[in-house]
């Protein structure tokens, strides 16, 4: 628009020149002698006026142009950069497409599936029913029979006492044989037939644990299309609004149901609100994480409140909460997991009998050793207070640990441990330096802040407990 008028300015003074040579060129009284200076002054004039006219017609012009072509590059860059946008649309919506279209038929799948153990549930207990009845009539005919044996026997005794002929005796010998092999054969129909009801019965068991998978299987189907449907982003560390009583307390009863993948899944503790956390499933039980380092994307130099509520991502590098933690260590006894990797990839592991105080206590840490390759850097943290940079637990330090070191951990009088500390890679020189890493210590470990580390629960075992 500047421009424009700008070209309008330079016509308009244009046209006043004219109309002023124009009109001094109508005064026919002039003398001629004034007439022709004043002539030769206007044609000296109106060249030089020409002259910066076009000047600076050509500048505007130039301007112009130069104008124009940044407007058509920043057009063209705008233009190339909504493209771009509408192509990573239309990959999404094709994705999100493709996986929809995946959940409906795994749904379908899982709706026939349940039609099928439903009649063969039907099926099972008719038949289990008619089974009950064929035995309760075999049982009555037994009561019968053993009436009738006894009423032979008083008979027989009689009998011989009035001197019984021997055809007679004969006949009531094989008559008491024949009952005798007909008592045998229907106790060993009763055996079978309880046999026949206890493999029912187990079968009615594993049809019930697959009625809860699916069950299961459908409510996680239902949670991850919700979540895909949304277009806002889902914060999952907040506390789930699901009325659902068939989750899992923990990763280990998710195992129990068998499931064998390992991701995140919604979980439901006594006495808490579901919440999603991330299950380590190995060979042959689960495992609840609770922390994961891997790279420094997240910052751990967290606050108080975001080491109660969680932070991070559940399937790269996160903190589960110190909330969710203490609702999942009331469940029962537990054992604390720790899995380290250094620099030279040599990986390490500890395990702790370990047990958490609520937020009242500051979630006071109790630990003792159970098992490992890693130097005992736990148990001497027993009974100490989680300190954060905001509200410093460590009363034996004089210094505030948590603002020397980093990261909100179980400090007690300035421990080198700290597994949330800041992420440093390779070698971090100077103690003042490398005390504010992922540190596991005093012990064998290197001097340098950890390359990896892992923090999990898994249920004690009753046999490990007894001990």
């Amino acid at each position: 628009m500047k421009l424009f008028y700008l070209l309008l300015l330079l016509a308009g003074s244009t046209t006043a020149f004219h109309l002023d040579t124009s009109g001094r060129r109508e005064h026919p009284t002039l003398p001629s002698e004034a007439l022709t200076t004043e002539a030769s002054q206007t044609e000296a004039k109106s060249r030089f006026a020409m002259l910066d006219d076009v000047r600076l017609l050509a500048n505007g012009l130039l301007q112009l142009g130069q104008s124009l072509r940044e407007f058509v590059h920043k057009t063209k860059a705008q233009i190339n950069d909504i493209f771009h946008k509408l192509n990573i649309f239309d990959r999404s919506f094709y994705q999100l497409s493709v996986v929809t279209s995946e959940i409906k038929e795994e749904e379908e799948e899982l709706k026939k599936t349940t039609n099928i153990l439903k009649v063969n549930n039907e099926e099972i207990r008719n038949l289990s029913l008619e089974i009950n009845t064929k035995i309760n009539n075999i049982l009555q005919e037994r009561t019968q029979l053993q009436s009738k044996v006894g009423s032979l026997e008083e008979r027989l005794k009689g009998l011989s006492q009035s001197m019984i002929p021997a055809d007679q005796l004969r006949e009531i010998t094989t008559l008491k044989e024949v009952i005798e092999a007909q008592e045998k054969t229907i106790t060993s129909l009763l055996i079978a037939v309880k046999e026949q009801h206890d493999q029912l019965d187990h079968q009615k068991i594993k049809i019930k644990n697959l009625e809860e998978k699916l069950s299961f299987k459908s409510f996680q189907l239902t949670v991850d299309k919700a979540m895909d449907s949304d277009h806002s982003p889902t914060d999952k560390f907040e506390y789930l609004q699901i009325n659902s009583t068939d989750l899992p307390v923990d990763c280990s009863e998710l195992f129990t149901r068998g499931e064998t993948k390992s991701g995140v899944y919604a979980i439901k503790p006594n006495q808490s609100e579901p919440f999603y956390a991330y299950c380590e499933m190995s060979s042959d039980q689960g495992f609840t994480v609770i922390q994961h380092r891997a790279d420094s994307i997240v910052d751990f130099d967290q606050t108080w409140e975001m080491y109660q509520n969680g932070f991070g991502d559940l399937e790269k590098d996160f903190w589960l909460g110190l909330k969710k933690i203490y609702t999942i260590s009331q469940l029962g006894a537990y054992i604390l997991r720790i899995d380290v990797e250094d620099w030279k990839e040599e990986k390490h592991w500890a395990e702790y009998s370990f047990s958490l105080e609520g937020p009242s206590k500051d979630y006071t840490l109790h630990v003792s050793h159970f098992a490992g390759d890693l130097s005992d850097a736990m148990t001497n943290l027993t009974g100490s207070r989680f300190t954060t940079k905001d509200k410093n637990n460590d009363n034996s330090c004089n210094s505030d640990c948590a603002r020397n070191c980093t990261g909100g951990w179980w400090l007690h009088a300035c421990s080198e441990t700290n597994l949330n500390g800041k992420y440093f890679s390779l070698r971090a020189f100077g103690q003042s330096v490398r005390r504010k890493g992922i540190q596991w210590g005093p012990g064998t470990m290197p001097l340098y802040s950890l390359k990896t580390s892992k923090i999990s629960l898994r249920v004690m075992p009753v046999t490990d407990s007894g001990n």
